[in-house]
């Protein structure tokens, strides 16, 4: 069975900058996506409720996104991002996630995601 591709935007108060330690960084990431992250150049390690997963960091540029590959979905074309968009005329900040799921968890997925975006925004004030 092949992954769907699904996108979800959710606005947030914060500048590029700022975002961008909380979606690259081991310690940002531990405040909201999972209990904890480890990294080693561009491997990521992350551990919830004591259960691990790794991931590559595929592609990233600085204040903008961030691009990951499940160790499991190597050699495929799945991945996830985390991108943070700015509107040109009104300034917003959005960060717009990207990511693969089946058919039939793609809702469970966003639902995980909404959530864990919730966490992020609760961690940064926004």
């Amino acid at each position: 069975m092949s992954k769907k591709k699904f996108e979800l935007e959710v606005p947030v108060q914060a500048s590029p900058s700022f975002l961008f330690n909380y979606i690259y960084t081991p310690s940002g990431l531990s405040e909201w996506f999972a209990d904890n992250v480890n990294s080693r150049s561009d491997k990521f390690e992350f551990i919830w409720d004591g259960a691990e997963q790794t991931a590559t960091l595929i592609k990233s540029k600085y204040d903008e996104y961030v691009r990951f590959r499940w160790e499991e979905d190597e050699g495929s074309k799945y991945y996830f991002e985390i991108k943070i968009q700015v509107d040109d005329l009104t300034n917003d900040v959005s960060l717009i996630v990207t990511d693969f799921a089946e058919s039939d968890e793609i809702e469970s997925a966003k639902e995980l995601w909404l959530t864990q975006l919730e966490d992020l925004k609760h961690a940064i004030g926004s």
